[in-house]
């Protein structure tokens, strides 16, 4: 017979004893349960009293059950007689009370379980060194361990509940693409910047991955960060100096093209024009090599400076290297435009630099290209501007130099200038060279005095190319080096094999060029006389009057370290330069050699005449030699012999001759009156 205990109609009385059991701790079990039998005991036990304890009872009144292995039930009452009835609902209400015991340790082991794995989980997240954050698909933070707390600075209760978007920095913040990146169902790795409690902005290395509910439906997202700021910082330094000039920090010729190539891309889209220019500076050599590498920099970044003044903000200025600027003049109106810019920068140069106490001057040569019509791309449009700033270069009159727009005959001639100095490298090596040699004769006997070696190019193609055509590109790309070296070693050379043939020692004019003048000149010539074991008497130097003021107290030291080998020097092309007499004086020099251009109009060119006669009496005042160069014809002969002229050079006497055909007229003594009787 089932016990008259209606569960149904006593729910609450029923749940009361349920969450007594299932729910209460260890610590306060016995009275929840107690509180909820005696109120049972009202209703289904009546007189009788219940008690739920850990302890059997010593009278023998009672009836007690045991529901598990520490807990009993203990009725007591009506005068220690029990019903049947009584026993019956003991023996259920026993029976139903064993199994939510047996059910709370179930739940409490399932409970541990669970704990323990949490535990677990939240240890091993602690030990990753990554920033590991879990969140709902709306950003809200669900856990954080320790290795974001480390990196973001907030603790797991301040960062759990919140949006991801708190630590999202203010700029990516703005973008909402950004956000739907981190709230959709994740994706590749990213570097992001994130903000840290401090305010601190860094950069970290994201990624995304979904987490799946039992039905593989997306529940949130995980996400590993990790610091890279330090990496991104060397990676910034290191495209920094990919891309941008160390001294000046203006962009380098690379990253120029990109520059302008991008720009082009937007061009051609919207229709617009551009142009280039291309900037050398002038004078800036000598300074870099007189005052050396330093200052030449400090010059350079104010230069920079200077040309980056008065450009736009959209503008691009960059160094190409040495002492070569590019800018590129964005969506300009009018080619003209360009023009007043470039007369700007030729303007910053006009007043002095400041430079460590020193006070220089520099001049710039300006080639401008234009888009579309000059070139399609950052390539070709510099390869012309850098074509057009020769033409400046030459056609420059001020100061502060020039500026000059491409245009196709120039191109012409600078593709004739690089087939020449590509060809002249290949002379060099190839023993291309040979030498010419033009007597000189003096003017009263008539005999030959000596001759100026005279170089000349065999080109295997085009034939023998004059001196005119290629010394000026010798000059400027430094082959001019390489060639006066050739030319001292080749005339030594040939001088010895006269000296051993035994005529008498006579000069052999070698020119000089003005990158050659230098400290280490008397060293060289030393050397040649030395290699070939010949008299200084067979050699003279010819100088250029210019040459004498780049550096008057230097110059003289140069000289005088030459003439003391025994060497003479003659000064070349006097009357075209604007050497001081003061200063012309100190040179240690033995021979004036008058410009032939004050050669030609003599006798009817009154001021010819002039000049002529005024540099041979200033030369005789001096005790200088006077040799007159280009003299063709008797009349100029008769005019220079008559103001005391010493020595004559041109085609009246002799062309420039071979070696043979000039050792045969020596070896003969021919002289200037059999010829010219």
């Amino acid at each position: 017979m089932r016990p008259t205990i209606d569960l149904q109609n006593d729910f609450t009385l029923g749940t009361e004893l349920c969450e007594a059991i299932l729910y209460h701790t260890d610590e306060n079990l016995v009275e929840a349960v107690n509180r909820a039998v005696n109120r049972l005991v009202k209703v289904i036990f009546f007189d009788c009293e219940l008690a739920f304890t850990k302890d059997l009872p010593d009278s023998n009144q009672v009836v007690y059950r045991q529901i598990c292995a520490e807990n009993y039930y203990v009725l007591s009452g009506k005068q220690g007689h029990i019903s049947e009835s009584d026993l019956e609902k003991l023996n259920f209400l026993t029976a139903l009370t064993a199994k939510l015991f047996h059910s709370r340790l179930a739940l409490h082991a399932r409970f541990d379980s669970a704990i323990r794995a949490q535990s677990i989980h939240t240890q091993i997240l602690d030990q990753i060194h990554e920033s590991v954050i879990t969140m709902d698909l709306a950003g809200f933070i669900l856990s954080w361990n320790l290795g974001a707390e480390r990196l973001f600075g907030y603790t797991a209760n301040e960062a759990i509940g919140q949006n991801i978007l708190f630590l999202y920095d203010a700029e990516e913040s703005d973008d909402a693409s950004v956000h739907d990146v981190f709230l959709q169902h994740g994706g590749p790795e990213m570097e992001v910047r994130r903000r840290k409690k401090t305010g601190e902005i860094f950069w970290a290395s994201l990624s995304l991955s979904t987490l799946f509910d039992e039905k593989s439906q997306p529940i949130g997202m995980i996400g590993y960060l990790s610091d890279i700021t330090e990496r991104k910082r060397s990676e910034e330094k290191i495209n920094h100096l990919a891309y941008y000039d160390p001294l000046t920090d203006l962009p380098n010729r690379t990253l120029f093209k990109k520059l302008i190539d991008n720009t082009l891309q937007q061009s051609q889209r919207n229709e617009v024009a551009m142009s280039v220019m291309f900037i050398d500076l002038n004078r800036f050599k000598p300074i870099n090599d007189t005052l050396g590498h330093r200052i030449g920099d400090l010059l350079l970044q104010q230069v920079a400076e200077r040309f980056r003044s008065i450009l736009r903000e959209n503008d691009v200025i960059a160094r190409l290297g040495s002492d070569e600027f590019a800018v590129a003049l964005l969506d300009i109106k009018q080619h003209f435009h360009t023009g007043l810019v470039a007369q700007k920068m030729l303007a910053t140069l006009e007043s002095v630099f400041h430079v460590d106490g020193h006070e220089l001057r520099l001049g710039a040569s300006i080639g401008i290209s234009i888009y579309p019509q000059d070139g399609s791309d950052a390539e070709e449009l510099l390869q012309k501007a850098d074509i057009a700033m020769f033409k400046a270069k030459r056609q420059s009159e001020k100061a502060s130099g020039s500026y000059a727009f491409y245009d196709v005959e120039m191109n012409r001639m600078i593709a004739g200038r690089l087939y020449l100095e590509s060809g002249l490298r290949r002379a060099l090596q190839r023993d291309e060279f040979f030498l010419l040699y033009q007597p000189k004769v003096d003017i009263h006997s008539g005999q030959v005095l000596g001759a100026e070696a005279l170089i000349r190019w065999a080109h295997p193609k085009d034939g023998i190319i004059s001196p005119i055509e290629f010394i000026s590109i010798a000059e400027e790309t430094n082959l001019i080096l390489q060639i006066d070296a050739w030319v001292l070693d080749t005339a030594c050379a040939q001088a010895r094999i006269w000296q051993d043939a035994g005529f008498a020692p006579f000069r052999i004019a070698v020119n000089v060029s003005a990158k050659e003048f230098t400290d280490s000149l008397a060293e060289r010539v030393q050397q040649a006389l030395h290699r070939h074991q010949i008299s200084p008497l067979w050699l003279e130097l010819e100088i250029t009057e210019s040459m004498l003021m780049q550096n008057a107290e230097g110059v003289v030291k140069i000289m005088s370290e030459i003439t003391a080998l025994g060497v003479k020097l003659a000064l070349d092309d006097f009357g075209t330069g604007y050497s001081s007499l003061s200063y012309l004086k100190k040179f240690p020099i033995d021979t004036l050699k008058i410009d032939r251009s004050f050669i030609q109009g003599i006798p009817d060119d009154i001021d010819d005449c002039a000049i002529a006669s005024a540099i041979i009496s200033m030369a005789k005042q001096m005790k200088h030699r006077v040799i007159a160069e280009g003299v063709e014809n008797r009349e100029q002969f008769a005019f220079l012999q008559k103001m005391g002229c010493d020595e004559i050079q041109g085609y009246l006497f002799s062309r420039p001759l071979n070696v043979d055909v000039f050792t045969d007229l020596i070896a003969k003594k021919i002289s200037l009156p059999t010829l010219i009787a």
